[in-house]
């Protein structure tokens, strides 16, 4: 339970980190909240022989509203997010996914950068980010670019991030004012991944839902955008037929592994059950 050694680098600039990790290339790790990184180092899952941590980088930090965007810098902490005046305002159900993940004490140094960038499917933002219809902000040696995190989880920890990039940010609109949202989470206790998870934006106008977005968590070897199950929902007044149909979509497109959770069809329709709770609460807060 006691890491391997590795050489420890706390750089003061973006620019610093992207050196420090095109210089040591494969025998380099980021340090972001380190909750995923460090029990694998105690493992000896991951051997880094250079650790960059980012905590020193006061760039990476903050949350911003701007040209009907909102960005999130990637060393943004659970806790953070939760107290932004902005997010509570303007995108409060990354408070309340916020408020379900871990506890309290992983959640003042989780960050934001750390949760959707490894590629964990249990982890709960990267789902709420495809919801969103969010990019993230990658830097690299050869400058920056964006991908959409509908476009960024290719399997279990495999990303379309490239060697030597570093996750700066996220960006996503502004949900319009008015619209509804739920994060629905199963989970055996406190603290624990979810068996099934889902999150869901909708718009409501005169009665009938005008937009819709659900994605799932830890149904899969990804987090899932259920772009059908929501476009099920549009036109529609969100009628007990047209909830059923989103949620017969969203469980179509799930492929759960049996494990301690519970076996593959149980997360299934776990899933199903969290899209119901979470299309009825959204419905409920529509404007």
């Amino acid at each position: 339970m006691i890491p391997g050694d590795f050489e420890y680098y706390r750089p003061n600039s973006l620019d610093e980190a992207v050196n420090l990790l095109a210089t040591h290339g494969d025998d380099a790790r980021v340090l972001a909240g380190g909750h995923s990184l460090i029990p694998m180092m105690k493992l000896r899952l991951a051997a880094p022989e250079h650790l960059v941590d980012l905590s020193n980088i006061a760039s990476l930090t903050g949350v911003s509203e701007e040209g009907g965007n909102i960005s999130i810098g990637a060393m943004t902490t659970q806790t953070e997010m939760i107290a932004s005046k902005v997010l509570s305002e303007s995108c409060p159900i990354i408070r309340e996914t916020a408020l379900l993940i871990a506890d309290p004490q992983v959640r003042y140094c989780g960050t934001l950068g750390g949760n959707v960038a490894n590629g964990d499917p249990g982890n709960d933002m990267p789902a709420l980010m495809q919801c969103l219809g969010a990019a993230y902000i990658l830097q690299g040696p050869d400058g920056s670019r964006e991908v959409e995190a509908r476009n960024f989880y290719e399997a279990a920890y495999f990303t379309e991030m490239n060697e030597g990039e570093i996750l700066t940010g996220v960006r996503f609109p502004k949900p319009p004012a008015g619209h509804g949202y739920a994060y629905k989470k199963l989970k055996r206790k406190v603290g624990d991944y979810a068996t099934a998870a889902a999150a869901v934006i909708l718009s409501m106008k005169d009665g009938n839902c005008v937009s819709a977005s659900i994605a799932l968590t830890n149904v899969a070897d990804t987090p899932l955008y259920a772009s059908a199950a929501a476009d099920a929902l549009v036109g529609t007044t969100i009628d007990a037929t047209a909830v059923d149909q989103a949620v017969a979509l969203a469980e179509g497109i799930t492929e759960p592994a049996s494990d301690g959770r519970g076996p593959a069809e149980y997360r299934t329709k776990m899933a199903g059950v969290m899209v119901r709770r979470a299309i009825q609460e959204a419905r409920e807060r529509a404007q």
